[in-house]
C-alpha cells in the first residue's frame, strides 16, 4: 500500500494535469468557433462555384475537355488532410486509415497535408509526392492555392514524370461538435453531369473550354481551402471532447485518491490515539 506522502504526491501530480486539461479544452474550443465562422462563410462561395463548373461541364462542347474525359488509371493521386498534433481522440485515425482502405495495390502517390499524415504514409512507404506540415494552425488560402497547382500539374501533365489520372480527397467532414466522420472526394475527372432538369444558359468567352482551364483551379484551391478549414474544425472538436473527458476523468482520480489519503490519515490518527491511551493506562 503506498505511504501517505506518496498519494499526496500523485493527487497533486493529476491536479496538475487536470489543470491543463482544462487548459487544452478551452484552447480547442476558442479555435472551433473561429474556424466554424469561417467555415460557415467560406461554404456558400464553394457551393456556388461548383454549380457554375457544373453548368460549364454539362456544355455540349466539353466531352473532351481534359477534366471531364476519362482515362486509363495507371497512377492514382491523393490529397489526404490530417491534424497536426495528437490528443484529439480518434480523429487521426480514423482519416488516415479511411485513406489508406481506399487505396490499392497499384501505383499511387501522396500529398500529405498535417504532421500525422506524414508520418502515417512514410511508415508506410507510399510515395508521398508533397507534404504541407504546419499549415492547419493558420490556415492559409496560398497554401491551398499550391496544393490545387501540384494536383493539376500532375493530373493534366505539366509534369510528365508524376502524370496521374485520377485524384480524389480524403478529409474529415464536419456533423456536430461530438461527431465527425472521414469522407472521400474525387477530384479529377470530373463525373458526368446529372441528366434531365434544366440548366442556365451562359456565355462563356471565349468559350467554355478555355473557361474551364482557367476556372476549374481556381475552384479547386477554394475547395481545398474549404476542406482545410472544415479538417481544423473537426480536429479541435476532438480535442475538445478528449480533453474534457480526460479533465472529468482526473477529477474522479482525484477523489479515489483523496479517499484513500484521509483512510490512511484516519487509521494512523485512530492506531496514535489507541498508543495514547495504551500508554497513560500502563502508567496508571
Amino acid at each position: 500500500m503506498p505511504s501517505m506522502k506518496a498519494i499526496k504526491r500523485r493527487i497533486t501530480s493529476v491536479s496538475n494535469t487536470q489543470q491543463i486539461m482544462k487548459a487544452m479544452n478551452l484552447v480547442a474550443t476558442s479555435k472551433v468557433q473561429k474556424n466554424k465562422s469561417r467555415l460557415d462563410t467560406i461554404r456558400p462561395m464553394i457551393t456556388a462555384a461548383s454549380d457554375f463548373i457544373a453548368n460549364g461541364l454539362s456544355h455540349e462542347d466539353t466531352r473532351d475537355n481534359i477534366y471531364y474525359k476519362i482515362r486509363e488509371v495507371k497512377k492514382t493521386g491523393y490529397v489526404v488532410i490530417s491534424g497536426e498534433r495528437g490528443l484529439c481522440g480518434s480523429y487521426n485515425a480514423n482519416v488516415l486509415k479511411e485513406a489508406f482502405t481506399h487505396m490499392t495495390d497499384r501505383d499511387e502517390c501522396v500529398i500529405a497535408v498535417g504532421a500525422k499524415c506524414k508520418e502515417y504514409f512514410t511508415r508506410r512507404r507510399k510515395n508521398v509526392d508533397s507534404e504541407h506540415v504546419g499549415v492547419l494552425e493558420e490556415i492559409s488560402y496560398s497554401v491551398a492555392e499550391e496544393i490545387a497547382q501540384r494536383v493539376v500539374e500532375m493530373y493534366t501533365g505539366l509534369d510528365e514524370e508524376n502524370q496521374v489520372e485520377e485524384f480524389y480527397l480524403i478529409h474529415t467532414q464536419f456533423e456536430t461538435l461530438l461527431s465527425n466522420a472521414p469522407v472521400v472526394t474525387k477530384l479529377f475527372p470530373f463525373d458526368p453531369p446529372a441528366t434531365g432538369g434544366s440548366q442556365k444558359e451562359i456565355i462563356y468567352e471565349p468559350d467554355v473550354d478555355t473557361y474551364l482551364r482557367k476556372s476549374v483551379p481556381i475552384h479547386l484551391a477554394m475547395f481545398i481551402y474549404g476542406a482545410m478549414i472544415e479538417s481544423a474544425v473537426c480536429e479541435q472538436a476532438s480535442r475538445m471532447t478528449s480533453m474534457d473527458a480526460a479533465a472529468r476523468n482526473a477529477g474522479e482520480i482525484n477523489d479515489k485518491l483523496t479517499l484513500q489519503y484521509n483512510r490512511q490519515r484516519q487509521s494512523a490518527i485512530t492506531q496514535e490515539i489507541s498508543e495514547i491511551v495504551g500508554g497513560v493506562n500502563v502508567m496508571g
